[in-house]
């Protein structure tokens, strides 16, 4: 099955990530996996940090001539800040030149001081920043790559930003990624992006920070992924684990999930129709809404996969006012101000996108299998052709 590891600091001098049980013949370049990178970047309202951040990568092992060879990939993504910070973040033995003993609150600085012993933020900020993200969204980039031999597309875009919302349902298709990327909150409602920009102008303009929701969509996913057998194999549950797994991530939504704790069981689900044409997947077996977000059971459906991820307002805020007890005088003051966006709502969903796909690919391996994406491809077409069979005729 895949899974995958990061490692690296937000100023060290690389972030690495190694993907391991990708199969052997999946197509993938240097550019597939800088053109993610630089969607991470997306966004009005980012910090100035976007502008420089080269995102240097180095394909370290797993991949030759273009194609996975079975083995684990590891990548490195150079930090092209690292010499700026070569003496704060020396390995060798040292001192720092300066101890950020005024923890932000909202962030990992004083439960990670605390936990660990340290009297320097800094020992737990570089490894909780979201620049670790970076890592994940390489890992997704070869995750997509996998689902796509499968025809499955993921795409992601910004529904809420600073209180300002999208109209109910208005959802992009894969066709649509261009457009969602080129706007510059990543929202498909030209007349909502307006107003999100000006929240975001709001909120600058105060030295304040912003939340907001990305809804992401999983486009082809084959029926079956996860399983009801346990409760660590629900692909809801796994997928829920991973999304709020990203920095600053406090809710996880399938479909239509918190609308439905106040509806009639008579409206909240989706109705199950028949399909006989010969190209009709899922075994002829449609829904035409999405209101369980394409799970059902802990088990995909076949259909749209519909997931949504609300973001906190950022803990570093351009204006420190945030208070907070200096560790070490146990004084009242304010937090300590490292550079930060007003928002990263539109960079989430980027992010976002990765860990359902390494998720759903993770799944994909353990249904379908295969050392190779031929046998993969394989296994599942196998599997596709028997779903219209009836029940009966998997008897003895």
């Amino acid at each position: 099955m895949l899974r995958f590891l990061t490692a690296g600091e937000s100023h060290g001098q690389a972030l690495v990530v190694t993907i391991e049980g990708l199969p052997a013949g999946l197509a993938i370049t240097h550019d597939d996996l800088q053109r993610d990178l630089a969607r991470r970047r997306l966004g009005f309202g980012r910090g100035p940090r976007m502008r420089f951040e080269a995102d240097e990568l180095v394909l370290l092992t797993g991949i030759r001539h273009g194609r996975t060879l079975g083995s684990p990939v590891a990548i490195e993504i150079k930090n092209s800040e690292w010499p700026k910070w070569t003496e704060e973040m020396d390995p060798a033995p040292g001192a720092p030149s300066k101890l950020l003993s005024t923890p932000r609150p909202g962030h990992a600085d004083l439960t990670g001081m605390q936990k660990y012993g340290f009297d320097d933020a800094r020992d737990v900020l570089e490894r909780a920043s979201a620049r670790e993200t970076a890592a994940r969204v390489v890992a997704g980039v070869l995750a997509k790559a996998l689902l796509a031999e499968l025809g499955t597309s993921i795409l992601s875009h910004t529904v809420a930003l600073g209180g300002v919302e999208t109209p109910e349902l208005h959802r992009p298709k894969p066709h649509d990624l261009d457009a969602v990327d080129e706007n510059e909150v990543r929202c498909f409602d030209a007349e909502t992006s307006v107003k999100m920009i000006a929240a975001i102008k709001a909120a600058a303009k105060e030295g304040d920070s912003l939340g907001g929701i990305a809804e992401v969509l999983a486009y082809g996913v084959p029926l079956g992924l996860g399983s009801h057998v346990h409760w660590d194999r629900k692909i809801d549950g796994l997928i829920a684990q991973a999304i709020m797994s990203i920095q600053a991530v406090k809710g996880v939504e399938f479909g239509s999930a918190f609308r439905q704790a106040g509806q009639r069981g008579s409206e909240a689900h989706d109705a199950v129709h028949y399909d006989a044409s010969p190209d009709a997947e899922s075994g002829g077996f449609v829904r035409e809404t999405a209101r369980a977000g394409g799970i059902e059971g802990g088990m995909t459906t076949g259909g749209l996969v519909v997931a949504r991820a609300a973001m906190k307002p950022l803990a570093t805020l351009n204006r420190p006012t945030l208070e907070t007890v200096d560790v070490v005088t146990k004084e009242s003051t304010v937090s300590f101000k490292e550079r930060t966006d007003v928002t990263a709502v539109p960079a989430m969903g980027v992010v976002v996108e990765a860990m359902l796909a390494i998720v759903l690919a993770t799944e994909a391996q353990r249904k379908f299998g295969g050392d190779s994406v031929a046998e993969f491809k394989r296994n599942h077409a196998s599997f596709m052709a028997h779903l219209g069979e009836t029940p009966s005729a998997a008897r003895p």
